[in-house]
């Protein structure tokens, strides 16, 4: 594996993105995204020894387009330069919730978890009454020293507590919440050695995962919304 490759690619599609420069290094693209899935091997590896429920997926399964969306974007540039993943039971729908990876230059890249689609209204009020009546749990799990020491719950938040729960309830502030999730920032140079990176991002991982699970709890009669 040679993340480096990932790297360079990503960063010289960032300084060429059109599509005329995306098509002439099609191979180069291919090469990225074969490094890109074995590097999210090696960490599938890793993240099975504590949470085997993710261990069925195929790495190309659970990745992201480069494609950009841009017909309500003023940005116009048609890619990402960055190769992302979620990793979970169910793959990469955002419901369950597990573990994600974004590999993007000039220290852009972070491993995040929990939450990040605050637009499915039912899962944001089943998380909001899951943390009501588990509020002690919650507490136990999000100042767990190794936690505090690695994460902060983000997510976008209400200016005030919504219709419907105490505005003095010992949780009122995540209640507030729309989504909840948690980023950990990665430096370029981290992300060098296959291996060293896959041990220490499995390791984050372990320490997300009470996070993690506490939500699919809350989440676990959450239906994807048909299109």
């Amino acid at each position: 594996m040679n993340p480096s490759f990932i790297m360079e690619y990503l960063s010289e599609l960032s300084q060429n993105n059109n599509r005329e420069w995306y098509h002439a290094n099609k191979n180069d693209y291919k090469k990225a995204n074969a490094e890109f899935e074995a590097l999210l091997q090696t960490l599938m590896l890793e993240i099975g020894k504590f949470d085997s429920s993710i261990l069925h997926n195929h790495p190309k399964d659970l990745t992201f387009k480069i494609v950009r969306d841009t017909r309500f974007s003023h940005d116009k540039s048609p890619y990402n330069p960055a190769f992302r993943a979620h990793i979970a039971s169910k793959g990469k729908l955002p419901v369950p919730v597990g573990y994600y990876l974004m590999i993007k230059p000039a220290n852009q890249s972070f491993l995040g978890g929990g939450l990040f689609a605050d637009m499915f209204k039912d899962a944001t009020t089943m998380v909001r009454d899951y943390i009501v009546r588990n509020g002690e749990e919650w507490e136990k799990i999000i100042h767990e020293p190794a936690f505090e020491k690695n994460f902060t719950v983000q997510g976008t938040a209400l200016k005030n507590v919504p219709a419907g729960y105490e505005k003095e309830h010992p949780q009122a502030e995540y209640l507030k919440f729309k989504s909840w999730y948690l980023e950990y920032p990665l430096k370029d140079d981290e992300l060098g050695n296959a291996e060293t990176f896959s041990a220490k991002a499995a390791e984050l991982f372990r320490i997300m995962k009470p996070f993690n699970d506490f939500l699919n709890k809350a989440l676990v009669d959450f239906q994807m919304p048909t299109r």
